[in-house]
């Protein structure tokens, strides 16, 4: 009411009028709109060479402050590729935008705002084409006006027929909306286009991947047979151990070309133009890329990004909103080595450690107290010994997490390993029909409480939901018939949607886990696939173990400190859990054998107690006191030994060993 007093607009015709002069004037929009079109692709080129502009300008900077040819030309090397990039997006900046200063308001609108603030312009006035041209965020465009109006400055806009000069004018705020509007709807468009592309299983992308190659009508992928056969080599040597670090020298020394070079050379990829520092510069993070790619099974997989049409930025979006269609190329990994080189990446690194090879068993060793992860520890005691203790022991405060170390060396465990394949591989070569009954007895019997519980709740939640699909249907009928009042049919509505609601996701959670419960009491038969794959085990490989181990879970000592005792070790193998087959290790102990074990422990209970006796008296920190030195210094030699043999297999080299260099004085550096 207040507005239409303001404006004088007191009849049905006064208004009419109004809204016809406002329909006129909004007519020229319509035109300008088409006009905008090509202004809009121009922008988006500027924003991604000013993106690249802000990101090489300090190589650049530094290159202008070199002052010596030689160290410039150096340094101008070095960076080729950086400082053409940099001087082909300002030659884009200055052809498109008349300068290299960039911002959303628009041409040099950030600069002006600035001077505007400092007070470092005497202009008065900002004359620009059109509204659009101050940018396409209208809140932001109204902040700039309004910095303007409090400078004192006077905002023109010719085609759009606005002057500050001769007030507000009340249609500028819907004008401001009506240029964010389609800039809206134009993304908007353009995301419903490749929404309906992207549903249809059809790549989103004109680029490929590495190991694949366009077919003639650009629409399917075909294998590449060179660059398939490298991706199999990296998922195979992680499979064998290898970290992505340890691959990327190796295919470096082999002289392979990186995925860009290789794609450029068959004209794919964005690089097609570009020159290589180094083609056969492999990194580290390019092998985790290509071992995280499920397009290598043979999926395609859309919607992992979503940009906003104000920054243009990709933000990636959780993984369950990606959408995967399967089977639409041929797959270059199968699924087993997929599911397995991730497993690997999932667990601890296996690190080369300098003074040998890679620990076997690291990643699958487990603290059956705790829970923790176990860490090799490669020498004891001035000894080539590999154990390994559990990593919640060693955190400060010692003790506190995990009350003992669960020490166990790597041989003993790879023994066990070994004597127990080889104890399933001939049991199931002799009934095959016996060995699966008796692995999915086993893994019945493995079934915890918690899964019958999760069965349980599970028939449950299904029960409950008829049983709410019922009620919704009887109070429907209810309010139709005039039984049951509008409200409390709403809330009541209301109340038992919100159940079903969270019904529903609690069974779909509950269906997935009994699933995936189900789905490991069939895969006996894969088991026995992976069993004859291999011949012997007499030597377990780090492929080896990571296709058959899940998990191994080491108990401590029954006599902690002992040597000759006994320690619970359980071994779980992918697909069938944990197995053992009937009467393996069981010996048959003569008399004799059992009154030597009986006089063993007796005397260790002895032994024992006299040292805990000497402890209590004395004695004991008095003899360790006596013997540290001599002890300590036979251990030293031990380890120097150790370091010496190393140095001498080239291992790794001392800093004090490296030649001695002089500084240069006079000499610059890049």
């Amino acid at each position: 009411m207040d507005y239409l007093k303001a404006h004088s607009l007191n009849t049905i015709e006064d208004l009419d009028t109004a809204i016809s002069n406002l329909s006129q004037t909004a007519a020229p929009l319509r035109g300008q709109l088409k006009q905008n079109e090509n202004r809009m692709r121009a922008i988006a080129q500027i924003k991604d060479a000013a993106a690249v502009h802000a990101k090489l300008k300090p190589i650049h900077d530094i290159f202008i402050k070199k002052n010596f040819k030689l160290t410039k030309d150096a340094y101008s090397a070095q960076h080729k590729d950086e400082l053409d990039a940099f001087n082909k997006a300002v030659r884009t900046l200055m052809k498109l935008n008349g300068s290299t200063a960039v911002d959303f308001f628009g041409i040099g609108c950030r600069i002006f705002c600035a001077a505007i603030r400092q007070r470092r312009t005497a202009q008065d006035y900002l004359c620009i084409k059109d509204m659009s041209r101050l940018g396409r965020d209208y809140l932001k465009v109204g902040q700039i006006m309004e910095i303007l109006r409090q400078r004192g400055v006077r905002l023109i806009a010719i085609n759009d027929g606005v002057d500050s000069a001769r007030g507000d004018d009340d249609f500028t705020p819907f004008r401001n909306i009506m240029n964010e509007y389609y800039a809206r709807d134009t993304s908007r468009k353009i995301r419903s286009t490749f929404q309906s592309k992207g549903k249809t299983g059809k790549h989103l992308t004109g680029l490929v991947i590495y190991g694949y190659l366009w077919n003639e009508k650009r629409d399917q992928w075909l294998v590449d047979p060179e660059a398939a056969e490298v991706v199999k080599r990296i998922f195979a040597m992680t499979v064998e151990g290898m970290g992505p670090y340890q691959i990327a020298n190796k295919l470096k020394e082999e002289k392979i070309l990186i995925p860009s070079a290789y794609l450029a050379q068959h004209g794919e990829g964005v690089n097609k133009n570009k020159t290589f520092k180094d083609v056969y510069g492999w990194g580290s993070s390019t092998i985790c890329n290509i071992l995280e790619k499920r397009e290598y099974l043979g999926h395609t997989i859309n919607f992992k990004t979503r940009k906003h049409f104000k920054d243009k930025k990709s933000h990636y979006v959780p993984e369950d909103e990606w959408t995967i269609f399967e089977n639409t190329h041929e797959p270059i990994i199968d699924q087993e080595t997929f599911d397995l080189v991730q497993k690997i990446r999932s667990k601890v690194k296996r690190y080369p450690d300098g003074w040998g090879e890679v620990a076997p068993l690291t990643g699958l060793l487990y603290c059956a107290d705790c829970g923790g992860k176990m860490y090799v520890h490669r020498t004891n005691n001035g000894k080539r010994i590999s154990q390994y203790t559990c990593s919640q022991y060693s955190k400060v405060p010692v003790g506190k997490l995990c009350t003992t170390q669960h020490r166990i060396n790597e041989d003993v465990v790879l023994s066990l390993v070994s004597e127990l394949l080889k104890a399933i591989a001939e049991y199931a070569k002799h009934d095959r029909a016996e060995f699966v009954r008796v692995v999915q007895e086993a893994q019945s019997s493995q079934q915890t409480a918690e899964v019958k519980k999760q069965r349980t709740r599970l028939a449950a939640a299904k029960q409950r939901v008829s049983e709410l699909e019922v009620l919704l249907c009887k109070i429907y009928e209810d309010n139709i018939l005039g039984k049951l009042s509008d409200s409390r049919y709403h809330s009541l509505d209301a109340q038992y949607a919100k159940e079903q609601a969270e019904l529903t996701a609690e069974i779909s959670a509950l269906e997935k886990a009994v699933s995936s419960y189900e789905k490991q009491e069939k895969n006996a038969d894969r088991f026995i696939a992976l069993i004859d794959k291999y011949e012997n085990f007499d030597t377990l490989t780090i492929a080896m173990l990571n296709e058959f181990i899940e998990k191994i879970l080491v108990h401590e000592r029954d006599r902690k400190g002992s040597i000759q005792t006994t320690q619970e070790v359980e071994i779980y193998f992918n697909f069938v859990g944990r197995f053992v087959p009937p009467a393996f290790g069981e010996v048959e102990l003569t008399p004799e054998q059992l009154e030597e074990i009986r006089k063993r422990e007796e005397r260790k209970d002895r032994l024992h107690q006299n040292y805990l006796k000497r402890k209590a008296s004395g004695a004991q920190k008095r003899y360790e006191d006596k013997i540290r030195e001599k002890k300590k210094a036979e251990i030293d030699a031990k380890k120097a030994a150790i370091r010496a043999e190393d140095i001498a297999k080239g291992v790794f080299i001392p800093v004090s060993s490296l030649p001695q260099r002089e500084p240069q004085k006079g000499a610059q550096t890049a």
